[in-house]
């Protein structure tokens, strides 16, 4: 496994990568992991949207460490994984398109020059390349499950920064939820069992559908149970790191969706 911080700044010699890769695609479980802050990948012709090279390694570009245990819980789980493979400054996947911060011009506190006063036509073509595409499969996935009457438990991976703008954050992780609070409790209590863990609801931010996409459109408006997990990302920033996280999430998240969702204790039909 790569160190957390190996992805690259620009966009490989296709320049426009397809936006989504996806994992696993028929796998068996009923858990679906969505990683949309993945990649901090810029297309070569946007360079680095006026910023330093170095700024590109932060979280303003990306969930440091989210992609790696996204991978690695795929593979545990036998779960379906779609990840972003664009840095959210281009656009951010997990907003909704018509936000501010889909497009910051200020992120953190960092100005992003090729994010200022931005037109109708480009943001047009970041919503045609990126966002819709994306969004597109993940929803086309959700619809073959449904139709093929397949328990399905929508998990997204992100990371957050041990400081925010100066104040520091005491959680190792948090559970993010809009209506799943059956599921959220349930992680939340196998994650802290044996006490050496701070893992909180909505902590460090709140799933709200005026900011965030994932949970509310692909989770709550089907009907789905959904939660967003946040690790701290200075805990995943290293291969040993993401391994531990991997472990314990593939070790508590079977038995959280077995004990919350119905039909969700069986890998459900594999049919393809």
């Amino acid at each position: 496994m790569e160190p957390a911080h190996a992805l690259t700044a620009t966009a490989g010699a296709d320049d426009w990568p397809d936006p989504v890769e996806v994992l696993n695609e028929h796998g068996g479980s009923p858990v679906v992991l969505l990683c949309e802050h993945a990649s901090n990948a810029l297309p070569a012709e946007y360079g680095r949207l006026g910023l330093p090279e170095e700024e590109l390694s932060r979280h303003i570009a990306w969930d440091i460490g989210a992609a790696e245990v996204t991978r690695g819980l795929s593979a545990a789980l036998d779960a379906p994984a779609f990840l972003g493979t664009l840095s959210r400054l281009l656009v951010d996947l997990n907003r909704p398109f018509e936000a501010p911060s889909a497009m910051p011009a200020l992120s953190e506190a960092t100005s992003i020059p090729g994010n200022v006063g931005l037109g109708a036509a480009e943001r047009e073509r970041r919503r045609r390349r990126v966002f819709d595409p994306y969004h597109a499969r993940v929803a086309a996935h959700l619809d073959r499950r449904a139709a093929g009457g397949r328990t399905t438990v929508l998990v997204t991976v992100h990371s957050f920064t041990p400081v925010f703008l100066g104040v520091a954050r005491p959680w190792h992780a948090g559970v993010l939820f809009e209506r799943s609070a059956a599921l959220a409790e349930a992680l939340i209590r196998r994650l802290s069992a044996d006490g050496m863990l701070n893992v909180a609801a909505n902590e460090p931010y709140k799933v709200e559908r005026e900011s965030d996409y994932a949970i509310p459109v692909h989770g709550t408006d089907r009907g789905l149970s959904a939660a967003l997990l946040e690790i701290r990302n200075d805990l995943i920033d290293t291969p040993d790191g993401v391994a531990a996280w991997v472990e314990r999430l593939a070790a508590v998240l079977p038995d959280a969706v077995a004990e919350t969702v119905p039909g969700g204790s069986g890998a459900g039909s594999t049919t393809k």
